[in-house]
C-alpha cells in the first residue's frame, strides 16, 4: 500500500524564500530514491546524505520505492537546505514520525552522513516568509540565532535529526532560536586621525546627512581614501526595516551574515579589476553582485578610471531606481540596490595635475583620455565633486586630538538626518523626487533666481540642478535652518568642481 507525505521547507529566488512542497511518496517495487521537481545537483546528491543521516541516528531506512517531488516543479531547487525536509518527508511517511505538526511546520537545514544538522545560507529570508505565514521555523542550532533577528515569529533549533524526530513525535522540545546580537559597534577608524583636509571633511558630514553620492579628486597621498574609509563611523544606524533588508541580502550571499554587523551600514569596496557581473550580480542562478550587498550603505570606488568604462556604465540605472534586475534566458531575478556612491580619483594619469608641490608630466591629450573613462552621465549622478589638495608637512605633525572626533560629527549627521526623515515622510534628502523637493525643499524665489543664473552659466544639466538644491537642503539642515539660504546655495555648487573644470 503506498503512503504519502508533505513537508513544508523554501527555496531561494532571489532575495524571495518561496514555499516548496516536499511530498514524499512510497509505494511497492523495487527500493530507490528518487528525486523530481528541478532539482541541481547538490539535491540530487541528498539521498545519499539522508539515507546515511536516518541510519546512523538508528532509524528505519524503508526498503520501498522511494519517490520525492519538490513543488512548484518549474522552480529551480540547490543546496542542501532539502536534506531535513526530506528525511522527515521519508520518516512520516514509513510511520516513524507523527505528523500532527507538518502542516504548521517549515523545516530546513543540511544533514551530515551522521545525522548532525548543518547549517545552510539564506536563512533570513526563510525566516521572513516562514513567520509571514503563521508557521513555524525549524533551523540548524548554528542558524537560530540568525533566524532570531526576526522577532515576530517562532523558530526552533535542533543539534541533530534525532532532536527533530523527538519534537514531532512530541516527546521532548526544542530550543528556541535566540540571537547573540547585542550591541552594534562600527569597527572604524577615527575621522580626528585625518589632519587638515577641513572642505573634505565638511563634505563628508553633508554627504552621510543626506545620503549623497560623493567623489573625491586629488593627487596621490592626499587622504582620499582614508577620508572615504571613515565614512562608516559618522553614518546613522539603520532602521530595523533597512536592517532586515540589508541582511536579507548579505544572508543569500556566498560570504553570508554577520550578526553583529546588524543595524550597521554595510561599506563593500571592490577592487578596481571587478567584472561587470562581480559589481550588479549574475550568473547562471542570479546571485547578488557588489551593488546589491551595498544596498542601505556604502559603495566606495577607489581609482575610479582605472575601472572598466562597460562596469562603471552598469552603475547608472541602478543609481537612479535604487533596484537591479538580472536576466537570464530561464530565469529573471530583481535585487535591491539603493547604495551610496562613494568614489575617489586622481587628477590625471600621473596624479600631479594642480599640485603645488609636484609638476604634471601628463599632456593634455593624456589627461582628456584618463578623464574620458569616468562618463559624464555618471558624474551628473554623482552629488558633489570635492577637491582633496596635499596639505602641508607642518599640519602632519598635529595631534590626532586636536581634530574633531567621529562620534561629534555623527551627532550632527543624526540630528540632520532626523530633521529629513520627518520633513520628508521617511526619506533623506537625496531620495526626494522633483515633485518632493517642490513640497519639502523651502527656498524663496530670489535664491532660486540666483541659482538659476550660475547653472546657466555653468551649463549644467537639470540632474545637477537638482542635485545641488537637494545639497543645499542637507546643508540646510546640518545648520538647523528651515528654508534653503544664498550660503547654503553657494556652498553646495562649490562642491561641484568638475563642473567648473568641464
Amino acid at each position: 500500500m503506498s503512503k504519502l507525505a508533505i513537508v513544508y521547507s523554501r527555496a531561494q529566488d532571489g532575495i524571495k524564500a518561496p514555499l516548496v512542497r516536499v511530498e514524499v511518496h512510497l509505494s511497492k517495487g523495487l527500493p530507490g530514491l528518487n528525486i523530481v521537481g528541478l532539482p541541481e545537483t547538490a539535491v540530487k546528491e541528498s539521498k545519499d546524505r539522508v539515507r546515511a543521516a536516518i541510519i546512523n541516528s538508528n532509524l528505519d531506512f524503508p526498503q520501498q520505492r522511494i519517490t520525492i517531488n519538490l513543488s512548484p516543479a518549474d522552480l529551480p531547487k540547490e543546496g542542501g537546505r532539502f536534506d531535513l525536509p526530506i528525511a522527515i518527508g521519508i520518516l512520516a511517511a514509513s510511520g516513524q514520525v507523527s505528523g500532527d505538526r507538518l502542516t504548521e511546520s517549515e523545516f530546513v537545514g543540511e544533514l551530515s552522513l551522521g545525522g548532525e544538522l548543518r547549517s545552510i545560507k539564506g536563512v533570513l529570508p526563510i525566516a521572513i516568509e516562514t513567520f509571514q505565514s503563521n508557521r513555524v521555523l525549524v533551523v540548524p542550532f548554528d542558524n537560530g540565532c540568525e533566524a532570531a533577528l526576526i522577532s515576530t515569529g517562532i523558530c526552533k533549533t535542533a543539534l541533530n535529526l534525532i532532536e527533530v524526530c523527538a519534537w514531532l513525535n512530541q516527546l521532548s522540545d526544542l530550543l528556541p532560536a535566540k540571537t547573540i546580537y547585542k550591541n552594534y559597534k562600527i569597527n572604524c577608524a577615527d575621522l580626528s586621525e585625518v589632519k587638515g583636509q577641513f572642505q573634505a571633511k565638511r563634505a563628508l558630514e553633508i554627504a552621510a546627512a543626506g545620503s549623497h553620492n560623493l567623489l573625491f579628486i586629488g593627487p596621490p597621498g592626499t587622504g582620499k581614501t582614508m577620508l572615504a574609509s571613515r565614512l562608516s563611523g559618522i553614518m546613522p544606524a539603520l532602521s530595523e526595516s533597512q536592517a532586515i533588508e540589508s541582511a536579507a541580502i548579505a544572508s543569500i550571499s556566498g560570504q553570508g551574515f554577520d550578526v553583529n554587523h546588524w543595524f550597521v551600514p554595510p561599506f563593500r569596496s571592490p577592487h578596481h579589476t571587478a567584472s561587470a557581473v562581480a559589481l550588479v550580480g549574475g550568473g547562471s542562478n542570479p546571485k547578488p553582485g557588489e551593488i546589491s550587498l551595498s544596498h542601505q550603505g556604502i559603495l566606495f570606488l577607489d581609482e575610479l578610471p582605472e575601472f572598466s568604462r562597460h562596469v562603471l556604465e552598469v552603475l547608472r540605472e541602478p543609481m537612479e531606481s535604487g533596484k537591479i534586475t538580472i536576466s537570464r534566458a530561464a530565469r529573471q531575478a530583481e535585487f535591491p540596490a539603493k547604495f551610496q556612491l562613494i568614489a575617489a580619483m586622481n587628477p590625471c594619469p600621473c596624479g600631479f595635475l594642480g599640485d603645488k608641490e609636484r609638476e604634471c608630466s601628463c599632456s593634455q591629450a593624456q589627461i582628456e583620455r584618463y578623464r574620458a573613462k569616468v562618463s559624464g552621465p555618471l558624474l551628473d549622478r554623482i552629488d558633489m565633486h570635492v577637491e582633496v589638495s596635499r596639505i602641508a608637512y607642518k599640519e602632519l605633525r598635529t595631534k590626532s586630538s586636536d581634530g574633531e572626533s567621529s562620534q561629534c560629527v555623527k551627532k550632527r549627521v543624526e540630528l540632520a538626518r532626523n530633521i529629513q526623515i520627518r520633513r520628508n515622510q521617511g526619506k533623506t534628502n537625496a531620495d526626494l523626487s522633483n515633485l518632493e523637493m517642490e513640497e519639502f525643499l523651502n527656498i524663496p524665489e530670489e535664491n532660486l533666481v540666483m541659482l538659476e543664473s550660475i547653472v546657466e552659466k555653468l551649463k549644467l544639466s537639470a540632474r545637477a540642478y537638482h542635485r545641488i538644491l537637494k545639497v543645499a537642503r542637507t546643508i540646510a539642515d546640518l545648520g538647523a535652518c528651515t528654508t534653503i539660504e544664498k550660503k547654503h546655495l553657494l556652498e553646495a555648487i562649490s562642491y561641484r568642481c568638475l563642473d567648473r573644470i568641464l
